[in-house]
């Protein structure tokens, strides 16, 4: 039993108005991985583009004017936010035999397309190296800084008698991201390793890199040792200096 982007090929009879593909499997395909020889197109584009034919094609059925810029526009109202603007165009839609909601209901969401890609067609995309590791590097730096302020800090709360030892404390500063609907917390490099924070909530496929992806994402500083748990209750300021140089970058 295929996936909704299957049914959807064949109950609306899909194509390709470019001659140089067979079938919109094909296309989707090759403009994935970028096997034509173009650049690759990630999960949102495609699954624009997959549901800008779709669109066209129920307008073809039902005689409604499918000129490009009418269709482009129209698409953006029906995906929009604009109530007043999706209230007008539903009621246009209507006079062609046309419900705005089952149009919506019909298009397809990324993970569907990303679903049917790996899970009905098999496709597999080489993932291009990164040209150089300077995000990683400048994280590194800033974990190197956190942690040698930590220590200042833990050098004068000794030299203050006010945390025996402090000074001979080991820290250790992690840059954790964690995503911002749900409880899931990662490790920065193994985020950019896998690509993706969390994967339930992680955003379509880019073009851009992966740590300009996840940029947004939460960071939390993890100090672990028991010198630097009293630092979070007697010097707020500064942890507050500490947690500033990771994320701050």
């Amino acid at each position: 039993m295929g996936c909704k982007v299957d049914s959807l090929i064949e109950r609306h009879g899909l194509t390709v108005p470019d001659p140089g593909y067979e079938s919109v499997d094909e296309y989707l395909v090759a403009r994935w991985t970028g096997s034509d020889g173009r650049s690759a197109d990630g999960y949102k584009a495609l699954t624009e583009w997959f549901n800008k034919r779709l669109l066209k094609r129920m307008y073809d059925e039902h005689g409604r004017d499918t000129v490009s810029v009418h269709l482009e526009r129209e698409y953006e109202v029906i995906n929009g936010d604009e109530d007043i603007q999706r209230d007008e165009l539903a009621a246009d839609l209507a006079t062609n035999g046309l419900d705005i909601d089952e149009i919506t209901d019909e298009m397809v969401s990324w993970s569907t397309m990303r679903h049917h890609l790996k899970g009905c067609l098999d496709a597999e995309k080489e993932t291009a190296p990164a040209e150089t590791d300077w995000e990683a590097n400048t994280v590194q730096m800033a974990r190197e800084r956190a942690a040698d302020k930590a220590r200042s800090v833990l050098s004068s709360l000794t030299s203050k008698s006010r945390l025996r030892d402090a000074d001979r404390a080991q820290v250790d500063v992690q840059v954790k991201l964690s995503c911002p609907d749900c409880s899931v917390r990662v490790p920065f490099e193994d985020a950019v390793e896998r690509g993706y924070v969390c994967e339930t909530h992680a955003e379509p496929e880019s073009d851009d890199p992966v740590t300009e992806r996840i940029r947004n994402q939460s960071l939390a500083v993890t100090l672990p040792s028991m010198a630097v748990e009293a630092l979070e209750t007697t010097l707020f300021g500064e942890l507050s200096l500490i947690e500033a140089a990771v994320v701050a970058l």
